[in-house]
């Protein structure tokens, strides 16, 4: 909440009017000295929260009474900088300059906390390269597959839609009162600047990017930051959900970190609740309603300035700000902290047996079986609904003894048999796929991936 809170907001509010007197001073349009005393008026700690939201319906938005208060210092420090507070701004050049601000600075922490899990995937990605499990598809057992892949699957989307967030740009606001700059114009008449000089002054006082022109009713800058944290919670999301699967009780792969007083249930003693994958993934669910409501918001700004889909706009921007945030500290820990279990990915893969190598088995032995391919598959098809009557405890030796049968040992020796049936021998490029992944993010790696070197 810190950094997406009332006070936030307020914060970069205050923060907005400090820049804007002092780009007004520089620029000769302010007595000397403004800046400095508008500055001192906008410690944010002596604006009451609570009363600027009420005083707020007056004006519908929070700009309007926070002007009132930060007048009323400034007046009371030196009543001739009263000339550097808003002069040709409108609210909503301010508010929406405050909430790029806001979300710059909410991205940068966000940023910090995905390159913390990223590095801790990569880790895993590399340390697990060689841990055999089993690859599951529609709920099934598929294929053998590696932990190291699966690592490297869940840094990829995390990476991928980091990167996206990382490219973006937080523009800042100026259009005043109707998006035509008429008061700007004003000001700056018979002086060497513009409108647009002083656009770009308080763009960089401000650390936010300069814009060609308004935006007041173009919320690309909104709707495209909405989607990279939809998009991020998304990656989160898919996390989280193979973690639950994953680490319950009769699956056993992994485990969250164990951490005093976490995933306690108030009626069983004995539960340990996955709860950081729960409240990762409630904020991956909500993240997409959110981002949808910009676009709603968006779709429905008429005129040259807004009426209630701007003021619709606030709350579901910072709601999603705040969850992404949230829920990157709350992955950061898990995968930091992630136990593995790669004798219960052994055990796990083990309950399909050779079953699982049905696909190796069809494509190296159905040659050996004679010129007819169709036949050919239909006699291991028949080897393996003949398995699959058995109980499962026996369905590995039955599945073994049947193939042995099925094929000629002239044709396929007890041994490349063996080696057939072995797990390890049927992962395909599961190892240069992952080294692939985290060479393309070399930013959110923070490792060197073996082979990095080769093309």
């Amino acid at each position: 909440m810190a950094l997406t809170g009332d006070r936030a907001v307020i914060a970069a509010i205050l923060d907005v009017e400090a820049a804007w007197a002092s780009v007004l001073e520089e620029a000769g349009f302010a007595p000397a000295g403004s800046a400095a005393v508008v500055t001192e008026a906008t410690e944010s700690w002596a604006y009451d929260a609570a009363s600027i939201a009420e005083r707020a319906q007056g004006g519908a938005n929070p700009v309007i009474p926070l002007l009132a208060d930060l007048r009323g210092r400034v007046k009371g420090l030196d009543a001739s900088a009263l000339a550097a507070v808003h002069t040709s701004l409108t609210s909503q050049d301010v508010l929406d300059s405050a909430l790029m601000l806001l979300a710059h600075r909410v991205v940068s922490a966000l940023l910090a906390e995905v390159k913390g899990t990223t590095t801790a995937l990569a880790g895993l990605a590399e340390q697990h390269a060689d841990t055999l499990c089993v690859g599951r598809s529609l709920t099934q057992h598929a294929l053998p597959f590696t932990f190291g892949l699966k690592a490297a699957q869940w840094f990829h989307g995390v990476a991928a839609a980091a990167r996206r967030l990382e490219a973006l740009e937080f523009p800042v606001q100026f259009g005043g009162a109707s998006g035509t700059l008429a008061a700007g114009t004003v000001l700056a008449e018979g002086s060497s600047s513009s409108p647009f000089i002083l656009a770009d002054a308080l763009a960089g006082k401000l650390g936010l990017a300069p814009v060609p022109a308004p935006w007041h009713t173009n919320r690309l800058a909104v709707t495209g930051l909405g989607d990279a944290l939809a998009s991020l919670t998304d990656s989160f999301g898919k996390i989280a959900s193979d973690l639950l699967f994953l680490s319950r009780p009769e699956v056993a792969e992994l485990g969250e970190p164990l951490a005093a007083g976490r995933g306690v249930s108030s009626a069983m003693p004995q539960k340990q609740n996955p709860v950081l994958s729960v409240l990762i993934r409630s904020a991956a669910l909500q993240a997409p309603g959110l981002a949808a409501q910009l676009h709603v918001a968006a779709t429905n700004f008429n005129d040259e300035r807004p009426d209630g889909a701007w003021h619709s706009e606030w709350p579901a921007l910072r709601g999603l700000l705040r969850l992404t945030l949230g829920a990157a500290t709350q992955l950061r820990e898990l995968a930091e902290g992630l136990r593995v279990f790669p004798e219960a990915m052994r055990r796990n893969l083990e309950i399909s047996g050779p079953l699982l190598l049905s696909e190796a088995v069809a494509s190296s032995v159905a040659p050996l079986l004679g010129a007819d391919r169709g036949d050919a598959k239909a006699k291991l098809q028949a080897v393996v609904d003949e398995t699959l009557q058995a109980p499962a405890a026996e369905q590995a030796r039955i599945y073994t003894k049947l193939l042995r049968e099925a094929v000629p040992a002239g044709k396929l020796s007890d041994e490349e048999l063996k080696a057939l049936l072995d797990p390890a021998n049927y992962v395909g490029e599961a190892a240069e796929i992952s080294r692939r992944i985290l060479a393309a993010y070399p930013e959110f790696a923070h490792t060197n991936p073996k082979g990095a070197d080769r093309g």
